[in-house]
């Protein structure tokens, strides 16, 4: 049997510590939380609109991906309302070749359409669509002049303009923070 080291000088690996990003935290509980709703490819369910189109993403979302018992293709359960349901099954062949696209091989052999009430649905959208982006904060003009005559005396426009922006953002932190 071996002997493990666990003095000051083992390479035993440590948690890492640091930034880390996003995506790489939440990976794995949106692989899992995809998988038991039956999408062996999560990206279906993350980038939905990118897949579909924003056409689509806006009145249907993806609920469910069946696979069959003898394993000719999936059967994706889509949700929308009952207005929308006839026009998205007129659309069915372009939907599927989308998703298909996105799984590289002919995955998913059927779309069947499920209709719900228009609660969950606000104004025929469906709910869970992203939120607009918020607009640029709008910047004092004081705050600007003051950071543009503290970096005056720099020559480089590239660094003067970078200098100004860090000092219009420091000046503005400062301002939002004795304010509240």
């Amino acid at each position: 049997m071996a002997i493990m080291n666990k003095g000051p000088n083992s390479k035993a690996k440590r948690p890492s510590r640091g930034f880390r990003s996003a995506a790489g935290l939440l990976q794995t509980r949106i692989r899992q939380a995809g998988e038991s709703r039956g999408f062996a490819v999560t990206r279906l369910l993350t980038h939905w609109a990118e897949i579909v189109g924003p056409e689509f993403a806006g009145v249907a979302r993806p609920v469910d991906v069946r696979y069959g018992r003898k394993g000719f293709g999936a059967t994706l359960t889509v949700l929308t309302t009952g207005a929308q349901a006839q026009m998205l099954e007129m659309s069915k062949a372009r939907i599927l070749e989308r998703v298909n696209a996105c799984y590289g091989y002919n995955a998913i052999s059927r779309i069947f359409i499920t209709q719900t009430a228009p609660t969950g649905f606000a104004d025929g959208a469906v709910q869970f669509g992203h939120a607009p982006a918020p607009d640029a904060p709008r910047r004092d003009p004081e705050l600007r002049a003051r950071a543009a005559e503290t970096a005056s005396a720099v020559s480089d426009p590239g660094l003067k303009a970078a200098l100004e922006a860090l000092g219009e953002n420091i000046l503005t932190a400062r301002n939002t923070t004795k304010g509240s």
